[in-house]
Parts: C-alpha cells; structure tokens; sequence
C-alpha cells in the first residue's frame, strides 16, 4: 500500500473513502460504518458545527466513552479547521472545568453518563468552580434519555446543519493546510496543571503511517482498541497508524477483559493496541480458555520485557515495543514487528523515519556515544508547543532545537534504544502518566498537612502505584486525605498507599535537601 497523499485528517478519511468505500472503516457497539458511510456521517456533523458557527481555530471538545460518536465529532471539528480538545474521561470538576477554560472551548460534545459517572452533574459542578468558563457556548448531549437541564440533544447539532450545502463544507475544508493544529490534548508535566499540547495534521498522518510500517499493518487488519480515544495512544497513535493503512477499528467503550476477549473473537481481530495491566487483565481472565483469539497477529504496547514477552504468550507473536510520549505524535520510536523477540521485548527500536533521535549528558549538551546512558532527546514529529504557555515551550527545546524527553536511555552499535527510566518525577500508572505535583497540591491543600511528597512504587500489575508521604502538623487520618483526593483528582491519581512520617525522618543530603528518589525506602 502507498502512503497516503493527505496531508490532513479529514483528507484521509476522504481518499480511504474513495479507495475502500464500500470496506469496513469502524465497528463500536451496534454501529458498523463502511469507509463512504463515515464520511457522510462525519460530513453531517461537520455541517451541524459550521451552522453552530464554528470556524477554523476555534477549540471544541469532546467527553464520552469510546464510542463511534467520538470519532465522527472529532474529525467533523478537524474537518472545519477546529481544533478538537479531548477531555478525560475520569476528569473531576476541577479538572475538567480547568482544560474548557484554559482551552477556551467554545463547544462541548459529550454523552449524559459513562459508567457510573453522571457528567451532566460533573458539568453542573464546573461550572460552580474558579474557572472561567465564559468562552463556552452549547453543550450537545448524547444521551437515551431526557436531556439534561441547559444543554442540548446531540441529534439538534446534526439537524441544525441540514441547509448547509456541500460545497460550504468543501469550501471549508479546502482552507486546512497540514500545518494547521488538529487537536489539543492535555497532559501531565512537572507542573501541578496539565499542560495543552498542540498536535499538526500533517504529523498524525506521516508518524503514524510510519507507525503501521513498522507493525506491517495490512488493509484487511483490524484493530481491538479499548485504550481510551482521550489519550495519546488511543487518538494519535493507534488511530492514525491504522486508519492511514485502510485497516479497520473494533471500538470497546470501556476496558473489561471479559469484553475484550469476545469482540477480539468475534470481530477476528488482528491488531492489539493496549497497556500492561490489558494484557494482565486477558491473561488472568477465566474466559480466555474458552475463547478463540488465535486472529491476533501484531501489537503495540509498553513496559518491561517481561511483559512485553507476557503479551506474546498471550497469543500475539508480533508483539512491539513502542516509546513516546503525546508531544512527539505517540511514539517516535518503535521495533519492527519481524524483529526477534529479544530486540522487541528489551529495546524500544530504532527511531522512526522523521526523527533524529539523540542521547546527550543533560547537564553538558554533550552528545553521548553508543552503550552510555543520558537524557533522549528528539527532533522531528514534535510538538510545535504547549498551548499559551511560551515558557513552557521554550523550556521543552534546547539550544539546538531537540525536544527534551525527561528520558534516560542509550543506544547501541547497531542503532537500537534502550528505555532506562525517567529524569523527570513523572509517574506511570497503568500506562498513563501522572504529575505528582498535582496531587501534592490537593494534599497541602489540606490544614493539617505540612508537607507532601508523591512517588511512584513498582507494581506488577500497573507498572507503578501512586504514593504519599506525609509530614503532619497536627493529627489526620489516611482516609480523609484519601477522600480529599478522591474529590479533586482523577480515580487513578489518588494515593494507594499515604505513609506518615516526621521531619527528622525524611531522608535528606547532607546539605539539607530532599533525596526524593530515597522516599521509597518508608515503604518497605
């Protein structure tokens, strides 16, 4: 298959139309979409929206579980030039009042409810909190229900836009030029606030073509994808290496191995996109013997060697590693699914077309030789910058203009990298990384803490678990601190383990400074 000649999103969906129009595209839930049905279906909303008066740049954002409605709204808002805002799915109020305000989302499309989660509640508390929320305008509603009070049914987008013409539309999409932002995705940094990171159209669709290069993906593949659609992994990488191949997505709503398992069987799917705890989750799951999932070829995913080898024992015996993060296009380095077992389970590849990728000593700038371990740096598919924040920008760049990682790792004679840990205190939790920063914040938030301190510990199942350290000033228990947490925080951000301590037993240099990588040790 050929590289596509598309240069954005919405031109993609447009030439994989006209190639496979009558193949299947997407399957989530009762919905089966061809290649041509996708198009109209996005087609119709991006109509709705231009009628709403969403012009190119304007930001609007979409909360839901992964379902096909996701990705008909988030290419209708490339398609216009918008800027798609993914916002996370566990976010509290104050998160999620935070990522429509520092994003000045003008428009929100979102389901009623998502598991036991009641958004319209959640959106009701938002608006109730600090943040500016002025920008917004509707909120649409995808919902079996009554509609919430202030919004409106999603179906009301779509018909607002039935005297929209084609050639509006056309026209429209005739303006965005690859160079243009497709989507803003909020991530965790070393910073209490997650930063917005700006992704380009053209990017998404040459990285993540190499990305399906590497895994050899073919256009009758078809990908199990239960990694939510918010995330990095879900909507730039796993989305975009597939669709750019003509392959096919089989949407789960939400991640339960039980699921997973009869829609890999059902679907005959080939392509496993997933974290360490997914592949835990299926191994450990008692219908896996009972279960055809023989279909499964080649995956992309994360962690240790051990748990790279733990998803090929599963059943997927063209398992890769992958690296990246969200500011570099979901990876920019990965194995090549034909690579022995060895290089695709202890090495992260070689970097992908596009990237150089370079190893220097982080405090020099000097670039290392092979087999010495420094700070990975990258330039290439990169972010062009964290939305409104300059600083943060600059501070993300060197002198020569390679993208700081916060990464240790090296390579060897032959090219291949080697992952070896974080400079940064970032924290990764089931493959999604947390700011500790920003938990601490909620922690000292609290009158009785003095001092908070969160770390990551090792863990079998989900990489690392989120911890706490406190200093206190007066008496508190673990479980009010905890609850804290649980009203301000994400579910997984919250501390599984809050260990108190005193002044005298922190562990500090001899100079007076916190040995933070040390703080482990109170955990036994």
């Amino acid at each position: 298959m050929l590289m596509p000649k598309a240069k954005t999103a919405m031109a993609l969906i447009e030439e994989m139309a006209l190639r496979y129009p009558e193949r299947e595209a997407l399957i989530g839930g009762d919905a089966r979409y061809s290649w041509i049905e996708f198009r109209t279906a996005v087609r119709g909303l991006a109509k709705g929206l231009h009628a709403a008066g969403i012009q190119r740049g304007d930001k609007v954002a979409i909360l839901m579980g992964n379902r096909p409605e996701w990705l008909i709204a988030d290419f209708a808002i490339m398609a216009l030039g918008g800027v798609m805002v993914a916002v996370n799915t566990w976010s509290t109020a104050r998160e999620l009042a935070y990522q429509l305000s520092h994003s000045e989302t003008r428009l929100l499309i979102m389901s009623d409810r998502f598991l036991k989660r009641d958004y319209a509640a959640l959106m009701q508390e938002a608006l109730a909190t600090e943040y500016d929320l002025a920008s917004l305008g509707r909120i649409y509603c995808l919902t079996d229900g009554a509609v919430p009070k202030g919004m409106y049914p999603l179906e009301s987008l779509q018909q607002l836009g039935e005297n929209i013409t084609d050639i509006e539309i056309d026209a429209m999409q005739d303006t965005v030029t690859g160079d243009d932002i497709a989507c803003l995705l909020y991530t965790s940094g070393s910073t209490a606030l997650p930063k917005g990171v700006l992704l380009q159209h053209f990017a998404l669709i040459e990285n993540m073509w190499a990305i399906g290069e590497r895994l050899h993906l073919r256009t009758d593949d078809r990908l199990w994808l239960a990694v939510s659609l918010f995330w990095g992994l879900g909507c730039e990488n796993a989305l975009f290496a597939i669709w750019s191949h003509g392959a096919a997505i089989v949407l789960q709503e939400h991640f339960d191995a039980g699921e997973a398992l009869r829609l890999i069987e059902a679907e005959r799917c080939t392509v496993f996109y997933g974290t360490p705890n997914m592949t835990l989750a299926l191994t450990e799951h008692p219908d896996l013997v009972s279960r055809d999932i023989s279909s499964l070829r080649v995956g992309a995913t994360l962690g240790s060697p051990e748990q790279i080898r733990c998803l090929v024992d599963l059943g997927v015996p063209e398992a890769c590693q992958i690296y990246g993060l969200t500011e570099t296009y979901g990876n920019c380095s990965i194995n090549d699914a034909h690579d022995t077992l060895v290089h695709r389970s202890e090495t992260i590849g070689k970097p992908l077309p596009g990237n150089d990728m370079i190893i220097v000593d982080d405090e020099t700038d000097a670039r290392l030789p092979p087999g010495e371990i420094g700070e990975i740096r990258l330039k290439g598919y990169v972010t062009p910058g964290y939305y409104k924040d300059p600083e943060k920008t600059a501070e993300a760049f060197d002198e020569n203009g390679y993208f700081r990682t916060g990464d240790l790792g090296f390579y060897d004679a032959d090219g291949y990298f080697y992952f070896r840990g974080r400079t940064k205190e970032m924290i990764k939790t089931g493959g999604i990384n947390v700011s500790p920063a920003e938990i601490e914040e909620v922690l000292l938030s609290h009158d009785a803490v003095e001092l908070a301190y969160v770390i990551g510990l090792k863990d079998t199942r989900r990489d690392e678990i989120v911890v706490a350290v406190i200093v206190a000033r007066s008496a508190v228990e673990e479980q009010e601190l905890r609850t804290l947490c649980l009203d301000a925080l994400a579910a997984y951000k919250v501390p599984r383990q809050i260990k108190f301590t005193s002044h005298g037993e922190l562990p500090l240099t001899s100079t007076g400074k916190l040995q933070k990588n040390r703080l482990k040790e109170l955990f036994g």
